[in-house]
């Protein structure tokens, strides 16, 4: 009799772990993975950044804020020295890239910022 209680034991234990080891509780959002949830929060951060720039404002100023560009360029263009700088502020495909059409370009002359955006940057 007490191998007979012993066993119903082990049975309703083995029961209890196999019925209880199916329940997983996850956190989060499931569709979105860590690397997708950090550009998500980078293209918001720089863009609402973006949005709160003056014109003047010099190229480092803007890099203390914003950090480090996406892209850059840098030329003379009638005697002027012309940076852009590309920061990225939407997203267009989901291959794990940025590119430059997924960047704002921001416009900087003799290292004063005189425009942002895509009209400004075709008109140079």
């Amino acid at each position: 009799m007490f191998a007979n209680a012993a066993v119903q034991k082990l049975l309703i234990i083995s029961a209890a772990t196999l019925a209880l080891s199916g329940c997983v509780v996850a956190i989060g959002d499931k569709t979105e993975t860590a690397s997708e949830s950090t550009w998500r929060k980078t293209q918001q951060f720089n863009l609402q950044s973006i949005n709160q720039l003056s014109l003047g404002v010099s190229s480092e100023e803007v890099r203390q804020q914003l950090g480090a560009p996406d892209f850059s360029e840098l030329f003379q263009k009638d005697g002027q020295q012309v940076q852009v700088l590309f920061y990225r502020t939407h997203h267009r495909n989901s291959d794990g890239k940025t590119t430059k059409d997924e960047c704002t370009p921001l416009i900087f002359k003799d290292n004063q910022l005189t425009a942002w955006g895509d009209k400004a940057y075709q008109y140079l």
